[in-house]
This record gives structure tokens, sequence and C-alpha cells, in this order.
């Protein structure tokens, strides 16, 4: 469980509770905050080693500093595992081996992101959207 901690990041807060990895955390991890209670689900997934991994907006409403953390450990954890990513920021899906993207309930384009961002319309429309928002500032 401990060397699962480790590789989800979650020695870091866990160390830190009142009894350590033995401290009560309350209903669905009430008393944690939602980057800490997303790295214990890494950390479960690490024990259960499952061959095949979804996730479904891992890094969605996340602060810079959690996101960094669990991408780390989504890192660790998908080596050599099928994974799908069901994401809305480009960066997220940008190493993948395919990319597929939905419209309206359908297959609209697939393919490497690479080869997307040349051939593709809403993928390339949307990485450019995203690059754009990233630099604005008040």
């Amino acid at each position: 469980m401990i060397a699962a901690a480790k590789l989800a990041n979650c020695e870091e807060f866990a160390v830190k509770l009142p009894d350590g990895y033995n401290s009560m955390i309350g209903e669905n991890g009430c008393e944690l905050s939602g980057g800490e209670r997303q790295r214990i689900s890494i950390a479960r997934a690490f024990l259960k080693n499952a061959p095949i991994i979804l996730l479904d907006e891992a890094t969605a409403s996340l602060d810079v500093e959690n996101e960094t953390l669990i991408q780390a450990a989504l890192s660790r954890l998908i080596k050599d595992k099928t994974v799908l990513v069901i994401a809305h920021r480009m960066r997220t899906v940008s190493g993948a081996d395919k990319v597929v993207v939905l419209s309206d309930g359908s297959v609209a384009e697939q393919g490497k992101p690479g080869n997307l961002m040349n051939t593709g319309n809403i993928y390339p429309h949307m990485v450019k959207l995203q690059m754009i928002s990233k630099d604005w500032g008040i």
C-alpha cells in the first residue's frame, strides 16, 4: 500500500495526516482536497494493476500543482497498459497513439495527434483555441 501511495504521489500528504496512513479521511475522502482524492484513486489503480485503464477528465478542475503531480503518477500507472482517455484538454492527449474526435455523438476524426494537426478540422481547431486561451490574461 505504501509503495502504491508513493507511486501515486500520496506520501507527502498522507504522512501529515493525524494518524498517517491509518487516518480516517471521511466518507468519499471528504477530509481531502480533490487532487488528494484523485491521487488516492491512482494509488488504488496501482494496487489493482489492471491491464486497461480508463481516464475520464483525469486532470479537469485541478490546480497546476495537483495536475502536475497527477500527470506524473498517471505516467507511471499507464506504462505498458492500454489506456482510454476522455479529455477536453488537448495537452492531455498530445502524446496518444490515436485520438478519436467525437462530434454530435459520432466519430468525426481519428488518427495520430500530429497527423490530425495536418489533416483534421476539429482537432487542430481545438488545439489552436487552447493555445490562444493559454496566453490570455487581464
